[in-house]
């Protein structure tokens, strides 16, 4: 019978980067513009007097139909038996352009059964890349085929919906849960509130990915944590090449 650590090397750990679609509302095509300003005002907690589409910069990146993504990073367990280790193997994709990350990403979903694991992946990372490789003309692989499937078919494994145990009144934050394991911080250098500025305005993408990175590493520790065994073993990181080309991306042009 698989043991636990057997079965972890079918997991893959992931975590996705996102910004804004373009760095300025006007930069949007223009019937885009028109639907966030209707977003815009769905979104907005006090109705106080904003200029429209002053919320777009901020917030635009969490909606899959107003931003893009822009690294994905990805990592998963190999076993040492005799070393008593666990090692993670982890790579953050990035291109030039997003379809091209999104088809190399669907190409690593293809090579095996993968179970997919993030942090509040089931109500963000999975439906975002879903939304963003169909509006992309690209197929979903089967690890993200979900519509028509029951919910124990579908192997995707979230830490945030783990921690919960049924109840659904809080959202964990990442950070929390690294805090109460005791698992290093990823936030130490950045945080997801400034993801969209380091890409559009410091064009930092590097920043971005070792961000992403870290946030893969710190949910795969998580995950390791909510399932402890009797017997000890030394986990190790190891961050392979990671795919990246130019990340300068031209804006969609309005109509």
């Amino acid at each position: 019978m698989a043991t636990f650590l057997d079965q972890l090397g079918d997991i893959l750990f992931l975590d996705i980067e996102t910004a804004s679609l373009t760095e300025k509302f006007e930069e949007l095509p223009e019937r885009l513009q028109g639907e966030w300003l209707k977003k815009e005002r769905l979104i907005q907690s006090e109705k106080l007097d904003r200029t429209p589409g002053e919320l777009y910069f901020d917030r635009a990146g969490i909606h899959a139909e107003f931003g893009q993504v822009v690294c994905i990073g990805v990592g998963y367990f190999q076993q040492k038996k005799k070393e008593k280790k666990v090692i993670l193997r982890s790579k953050c994709i990035a291109h030039q352009e997003e379809r091209e990350l999104l088809l190399e990403f669907k190409a690593l979903l293809d090579k095996k059964k993968w179970v997919m694991c993030a942090h509040n992946g089931k109500e963000f990372d999975f439906p975002y890349l879903c939304r963003r490789m169909l509006i992309q003309g690209i197929p979903l692989p089967e690890p993200l085929q979900i519509a028509g499937k029951k919910p124990w078919e579908l192997r995707h494994l979230d830490t945030m919906e783990l921690w919960k145990f049924g109840d659904y009144k809080h959202y964990t934050r990442l950070e929390l849960l690294a805090a109460v394991f005791g698992v290093p911080s990823s936030k130490d250098d950045l945080d997801g509130s400034q993801v969209n500025g380091t890409f559009h305005l410091e064009k930092d993408i590097e920043k971005i990915k070792k961000y992403c990175l870290k946030d893969v590493e710190v949910t795969a520790r998580i995950y390791l944590a909510m399932n402890p065994q009797e017997e000890e073993y030394h986990v190790e990181v190891l961050q392979l090449k990671n795919s990246s080309k130019d990340q300068k991306r031209d804006a969609p042009q309005s109509d």
